[in-house]
């Protein structure tokens, strides 16, 4: 565990699909639950940007030389997904990856960072390519977040 991690009034999401298995995932330090579509993911906690309270959701684990990155994909749709605004207010989160739990700042990676980001999840995830062409026929751009260890 890294630094003092986020408290406050946790609020489970609505959606049954991530709050159980944000749950398991918890409770089991990753061991279970672990995994979207057959694929790795962490438990990203971050404060909602209204209510100021937590929320937690699985995403996609993307990790390099000790930073993750988290799409804002939303399954290619033309909307944000919810907790985009989460992040741009409160950039401020909590990682769990397996066990291990730190405390990050979300930022927008942009421009030549962006594109070296983007090439390395596509290697990664070659579906992601995909749900960022969705988007852009949506007309949005998927922004990509750098969560980096806090203070750093």
């Amino acid at each position: 565990m890294t630094g003092t991690l986020l408290d406050g009034e946790y609020v489970p999401s609505s959606d049954p699909t991530t709050r159980d298995q944000v749950e398991l995932y918890e409770r089991t330090d990753g061991r279970e639950g672990a995994t979207m579509q057959g694929e790795p993911v962490v438990v990203v906690t971050m404060r909602g940007a209204r209510s100021g309270k937590l929320r937690k959701v699985a995403l996609m684990r993307i990790e390099r030389d000790g930073v993750y990155a988290i799409g804002a994909a939303a399954g290619g749709q033309a909307r944000q997904p919810g907790w985009f605004h989460n992040l741009t207010t409160n950039p401020t989160v909590q990682l769990q990856d397996g066990a291990d739990r730190s405390l990050r700042t979300a930022r927008v990676a942009e421009g030549d960072e962006r594109e070296s980001w983007l090439a390395y999840a596509d290697e990664l995830y070659p579906f992601f390519a995909g749900l960022r062409e969705q988007a852009s026929a949506a007309g949005r751009e998927v922004p990509l977040f750098l969560l980096e260890p806090a203070g750093a």
